[in-house]
């Protein structure tokens, strides 16, 4: 693929992609594993981590994180090919193949429904979750309690959810990727969250990301 190198190019080619998104898991689907990634920067110098946890213990079993730069501008919309390249060498030095992608960013809650998740999901073939800490959209705020949550919308399209994964805590803003439903996104997200309001894929992915900055500055 001839990765963008303007905004241009690359909005043509969510544009291009967006239709291959699939919002069904794959038949039989049970997974074990899940892979946070995430990305510090320093400026145009960049790191990014994938950390797998398995789902049942939330234990780490495998991780790898990839110091690179970007040139690629600061665009909104257009963060994933900020990001992708690195993450994709990050995924490809892991000696476990993750079964889902927990991706800090969004998913289909997004104006060319091709978020970062959505990206990461359909080049690799792996169902993937966009989890955000910010939303793209309107909603109403859910319910106080974990689990509670409301619809995600942008204009008449539901896009995805404001998830409430502590007690009286913000919410975090799901969306699907690539070949996941809504519910068992949200489901995998709860079952990674069981004390903060982070899923602990996202949480470890942030801190080794930010450690490797620290370390090659």
């Amino acid at each position: 693929m001839n990765w963008p190198s303007t905004p241009d190019e690359a909005v043509a080619l969510q544009l291009e992609m967006a239709p291959l998104v699939d919002p069904n898991p794959p038949a039989g689907w049970q997974p074990r594993t899940a892979a946070g990634l995430d990305v510090a920067y320093d400026g145009d110098k960049l790191c990014a981590a994938v950390v797998v946890v398995d789902l049942t213990s939330l234990e780490t079993v495998d991780q790898a994180v990839v110091p690179g730069v970007t040139d690629f501008p600061y665009v909104p919309g257009l963060f994933a090919f900020r990001e992708l390249p690195a993450l994709m060498s990050a995924l490809e030095r892991l000696t476990t193949s993750p079964d889902v992608l927990i991706c800090d960013g969004q998913g289909v809650a997004h104006p060319r429904r091709f978020g970062l998740a959505s990206h990461l999901g359909v080049v690799t073939g792996l169902p993937s979750i966009g989890v955000a800490k910010t939303p793209m959209g309107r909603y109403d705020p859910p319910g106080p309690d974990r689990g509670d949550w409301t619809e995600l919308r942008d204009g008449d399209d539901v896009v995805g959810r404001a998830l409430r994964t502590q007690k009286d805590v913000k919410p975090l803003f799901v969306s699907i990727g690539h070949r996941i439903d809504l519910d068992t996104a949200c489901a995998r997200v709860l079952d990674l969250a069981p004390k903060y309001r982070q899923p602990e894929t996202t949480r470890r992915a942030d801190q080794l990301c930010r450690q490797a900055l620290v370390l090659d500055r």
